[in-house]
């Protein structure tokens, strides 16, 4: 049985309470728990061969049809793997949901069009081979955190990316951002690497931030932000949750004390499954 575009959304968004961010050395010691009995593993499944890009879909193995989640990782547009968040897909699958991980490429290999059209490809290919992987094409959620969560975001809002690959945002069951960049124009002369990206002009850059695009046709969205984060200011998921609001759309803001960027994620995990049952 198909579950309702609310509670389905309902379900993934208190499945990414369970999730914790980190990187660098801490990946090793997260995967060491992406075995999880009840789930299965399908890895290296290539949805872009001109690009070489690859996916990983974790699935749960006792559920009928359960929502997808495609997962979009962070490491500022410049590195990063999927193979470094089998924990995510191991966790999110281990609570009844699909989770598909894909690549991408980066910075300064590629800049905004190169990566944000392989992310339109990678959920279009999702799309397409929903039923053969076991959910439906129409609960399919976008979930990125940091970088990835504008990625995802900028899928979510701007219709133009998912449009070349046959789609469109409201075809998206939702999107769930972990400590995203949605509002950052002007960029600050320093960070060369995302002027690089996005662009010299605030006009150039803005077709990049996701806030620029909110106009009431967008999915629901849950967005998760830790009030002591350094690195991505929670003022990026405030105007996001501004904006959706004036369009009196979806959105709830999760705002986390004393949670910063990497910690997101890391919380009571029998208070989150509570929370779950209750949305069934």
């Amino acid at each position: 049985m198909r579950i309702p575009r609310t509670n389905g959304l309902l379900l993934v968004l208190c499945l990414a309470l369970l999730l914790g961010g980190c990187h660098g050395a801490l990946f090793a010691g997260l995967n060491t728990t992406d075995e999880h009995r009840g789930i299965t593993a399908e890895r290296n499944i290539v949805f872009d061969a001109p690009h070489h890009l690859a996916l990983d879909i974790y699935r749960p193995a006792s559920v009928g049809q359960a929502p997808i989640v495609v997962f979009f990782y962070g490491g500022d547009w410049t590195h990063g793997k999927r193979q470094w968040y089998r924990f995510v897909g191991a966790a999110l699958a281990a609570h009844g949901v699909i989770v598909v991980i894909p690549d991408y490429r980066k910075y300064p290999e590629v800049k905004l069009d190169g990566f944000m059209h392989d992310a339109a490809h990678a959920v279009a290919w999702v799309h397409d081979h929903a039923g053969q992987i076991g959910g439906d094409a129409r609960d399919i959620f976008v979930m990125g955190h940091s970088s990835g969560g504008q990625i995802a975001a900028l899928l979510a809002t701007d219709p133009a990316w998912l449009k070349a690959d046959g789609m469109k945002s409201g075809d998206l069951a939702g999107f769930i951002g972990l400590a995203g960049v949605y509002d950052f124009v002007p960029i600050a002369r320093k960070e060369k690497d995302m002027i690089g990206m996005f662009g010299r002009t605030p006009a150039e850059q803005r077709r990049a931030q996701p806030v620029s695009f909110v106009d009431g046709a967008e999915p629901p969205m849950l967005l998760l932000q830790g009030t002591a984060d350094r690195e991505v200011a929670p003022s990026n998921s405030k105007s996001l949750a501004l904006a959706m609001k004036a369009r009196h759309e979806d959105v709830s803001l999760k705002l986390y004390p004393g949670i910063g960027h990497m910690g997101l994620g890391v919380f009571d995990v029998a208070a989150a499954t509570r929370a779950c049952a209750g949305a069934e």
